[in-house]
């Protein structure tokens, strides 16, 4: 007798096993066929850095289709179904004031060489459209995200010649300051403000982005930053790799007064999966990911959010999200918790389509106007490793920078009237 209960509790332990099984496949099986009609775009891979610290960007001597050293390599990607990915182009801090612009730009050829060297599984691209072709080839597009205003060294002209270059996205900061924004190590004390926010430089930077229909990233920014961006820029802005700071209060992620900003502008916040920013911890799982896509939502809605999962450019990454491949498994945990299949495509795509898109329409209303060629006054740059070409005299240039400042803020508040 005593035998037949045991052999009834370990049938009814496996029939609630398989049940179990059974409906994480039914969501997983939904998850996959949700991602064949919309791309999955993530925001943030750091891929490129990785072939530059392990192989100098030599790319003879990284194979994407064995490498086993990095989060991601092209059977992760393919077992991942990634649609579309931002390459950041990303190179230290430390490069800031020396040769960070010659140092990005390898980090931007490096990405154009990949997609030359690997045809059949990635296209370049710069457009909306570009995206949606890609995944119409079963290919995965490949954008560039400049990681970091240092590597501009201040300069416009820069700016405008990484578009040129195929660079859709500009992180204003990375953990540094630059000569014209904060960086989010202000909001936690250890580094001081020197512009609160952004300088009249920086303002220009925005505008000459909107204009170039590049999109602005306040990933790693101080919150007055993110502010200031939200009330001037024309197009929606992103947060190409952050989560939120009511799960995890940790000042990369975004406040819940931002997130309701994003989403009035028409932004979008795509979540980091870095351990740190998901639990504040050294450890996460699946369900804490999924806990700041539900949190985004209920703040601001499922037009807000989306993906930037920090893939090799982060040491600790939540357990069964080690890499690429498993991406699919936050899909379905969205859905096993109710979330609608229009609110996944939102999250997995068609939010950063929607914002890519209308930064493009801001750079087409924006046609006639012609670039700013106004440069950072040189006293705000002036160090050893520069030198003063060009400037007439730091006092002129100053003094034309806060007019032609002065006039576009004006025309800004004028057309928002």
């Amino acid at each position: 007798m005593v035998s037949k209960r045991i052999s009834a509790a370990y049938l009814a332990l496996w029939i609630s096993s398989c049940a179990v099984t059974l409906a994480e496949d039914v969501y997983m099986t939904r998850a996959f066929q949700l991602m064949s009609e919309t791309p999955l775009i993530d925001g943030h891979n750091d891929l490129p850095w990785q072939l530059r610290k392990q192989f100098n960007n030599v790319l003879d001597e990284a194979d994407l289709d064995t490498l086993e050293t990095t989060h991601t390599n092209i059977p992760k990607i393919k077992k991942g179904r990634l649609g579309a990915q931002f390459w950041s182009a990303y190179v230290p801090c430390e490069t800031q004031y020396k040769d960070a612009v010659r140092q990005t730009l390898e980090q931007i050829d490096v990405i154009h060489r990949m997609c030359e060297k690997y045809p059949e599984t990635f296209m370049f691209a710069t457009s909306s459209q570009d995206i949606i072709e890609a995944f119409n080839m079963n290919k995965t597009a490949s954008l560039i995200g400049v990681e970091g205003g240092h590597s501009l060294d201040s300069s416009l002209g820069t700016l405008r010649t990484m578009y040129q270059l195929g660079v859709r996205y500009l992180t204003l900061t990375h953990s540094c300051n630059t000569p014209w924004a904060d960086n989010w190590l202000v909001d936690t004390g250890s580094e001081p403000s020197q512009h609160d926010g952004l300088s009249p430089f920086g303002k220009q930077v925005i505008v000459e982005m909107n204009r170039l229909g590049m999109l602005i990233d306040l990933a790693h920014v101080t919150v007055a930053v993110m502010n200031q961006v939200l009330s001037m820029s024309k197009a929606p802005v992103i947060f190409s790799h952050s989560s939120a700071y009511s799960i995890c209060p940790n000042k990369r992620n975004v406040p819940d007064d931002v997130l309701m900003r994003v989403n009035n502008t028409g932004g979008i916040v795509m979540v980091n999966f870095y351990n740190d920013y998901v639990t504040c911890s050294k450890t996460a799982t699946i369900s804490d990911v999924a806990d700041h896509f539900d949190h985004i939502k209920k703040v601001a809605g499922a037009g807000i959010v989306g993906f930037g999962g920090d893939y090799d450019g982060v040491t600790r990454l939540p357990e069964g999200l080690e890499d690429v491949s498993k991406v699919p498994k936050v899909v379905a945990e969205l859905l096993r918790r109710g979330w609608t299949d229009e609110e996944v495509k939102a999250a997995l795509g068609n939010n950063l389509l929607r914002v890519l898109s209308e930064a493009e329409k801001v750079r087409d209303s924006l046609k006639g106007k012609s670039p700013d060629d106004v440069p950072i006054p040189y006293d705000e740059v002036k160090n050893s490793c520069r030198t003063s070409y060009g400037y007439r005299s730091a006092g002129t240039v100053h003094s034309l920078s806060t007019l032609v400042l002065f006039l576009t803020l004006a025309l800004l508040k004028l057309t928002s009237l």
